[in-house]
């Protein structure tokens, strides 16, 4: 791939995921090289027991440093983010985070909804949003969002998802810009760095 391959210049990196997620997202961030500039914000919907490790458990496996979102903190480039278990997480136009405790969207908190529709008002064309594995429909109508914005979207594919409820839901209701497998997503992440330097 070159720079003519039409993609556009991205600012920060949103994905979402589910059941399956961390398997998913350990494939994706893994080949991330040291100095990847972009930030990455997950929301990855876990069963409660699960979810206190996850930050530690990508720190040993990405060479991004690794974070959990917390309020009214500023996004920095090349760093990757998780939700707080718990809360909301959204981006302000500012570009910082803000926590909140809204009731549950899709039954969960956090949710993938809230952090893409809130990362394309804040980035707009300048976002790109992936959505991953999972269990139910959050996530799709984010997607949308963000793709109305002028955002980049893709999709893993639901044949190769180990959970294929979340990708489908948000194919049923918009024609992403990319659907891919995992492999072919983390190879795009690459390229739209790449771009962004």
């Amino acid at each position: 791939m070159n720079g003519a391959t039409g993609l556009p210049s991205i600012e920060a990196i949103v994905i979402g995921a589910s059941a399956g997620g961390v398997e998913a997202l350990l494939s994706i961030l893994g080949p991330l090289r040291e100095g990847f500039v972009l930030p990455i914000i997950v929301v990855l919907h876990l069963p409660n027991e699960r979810r206190s490790q996850l930050a530690e458990v990508f720190a040993r496996r990405v060479a991004l440093p690794v974070k959990e979102a917390s309020d009214k903190t500023p996004i920095e480039a090349g760093t990757l983010y998780f939700a707080t278990p718990g809360y909301h997480l959204s981006v302000e136009r500012d570009r910082s985070f803000s926590l909140s405790l809204e009731d549950r969207v899709h039954y969960s908190r956090p949710s993938i909804d809230y952090l893409f529709e809130s990362a394309a008002d804040a980035y707009g064309p300048a976002l790109a949003a992936v959505l991953l594995t999972g269990a139910n429909r959050d996530g799709a109508y984010g997607m949308a969002q963000v793709k109305r914005h002028g955002g980049l979207t893709i999709v893993q594919d639901p044949d190769e998802a180990q959970v294929a409820t979340m990708p489908q839901a948000a194919l049923d209701i918009h024609q992403p810009d990319h659907i891919l497998p995992i492999r072919g997503i983390g190879r795009l992440l690459v390229e739209l760095e790449r771009i962004a330097c």
